[in-house]
C-alpha cells in the first residue's frame, strides 16, 4: 500500500508540475491543449495547483485517509471527463484515464488497511 501511494503522489507531482507552471507562464502547448486564457481554465489551474500542492504534502506526510479522499476524487473527475469533453480521444481525456487507473489499483490498497 505504501508504495503505491508514493507511486500515485509521484505521478501527480511529475505531471502536474510542468502543466501548472506552463499554465502561469500562457505556454503555447497550453492553449492548444486548454484552449485561450479564460475565467474557466484559471479554475483549472487553481484546482490542479491544490492538487500538486496536496500531492508534494502527502509525499512527505503520507495520511492514507487524506489520500485515499485526493484519489477518488481526482478518479472521479478524471474519469468523467470524456463525457464533458465530448471525446475519448483527446489527449487530456487519455491520460486522465490513464493516471485514474493508476490511483485506483492505489485506492484499492489503501481501502482494506481502513479500521
Amino acid at each position: 500500500m505504501e508504495a503505491l501511494i508514493y507511486v500515485s503522489l509521484a505521478l501527480n507531482t511529475l505531471v502536474l508540475s510542468p502543466i501548472c507552471f506552463s499554465m502561469l507562464r500562457d505556454a503555447e502547448w497550453v492553449n492548444a491543449t486548454w484552449g485561450p486564457k479564460t475565467p474557466a481554465r484559471g479554475i483549472l489551474f487553481s484546482i490542479y495547483t491544490a492538487i500538486l500542492l496536496a500531492s508534494l504534502y502527502f509525499l512527505t506526510n503520507p495520511d492514507p485517509k487524506m489520500v485515499l479522499a485526493l484519489l477518488c476524487v481526482q478518479i472521479v473527475y478524471k474519469v468523467t471527463t470524456p463525457f464533458t469533453v465530448g471525446s475519448f480521444r483527446h489527449p487530456v481525456v487519455v491520460s486522465n484515464l490513464a493516471i485514474s487507473a493508476i490511483h485506483l489499483v492505489t485506492v484499492v490498497s489503501i481501502l482494506p488497511t481502513l479500521s
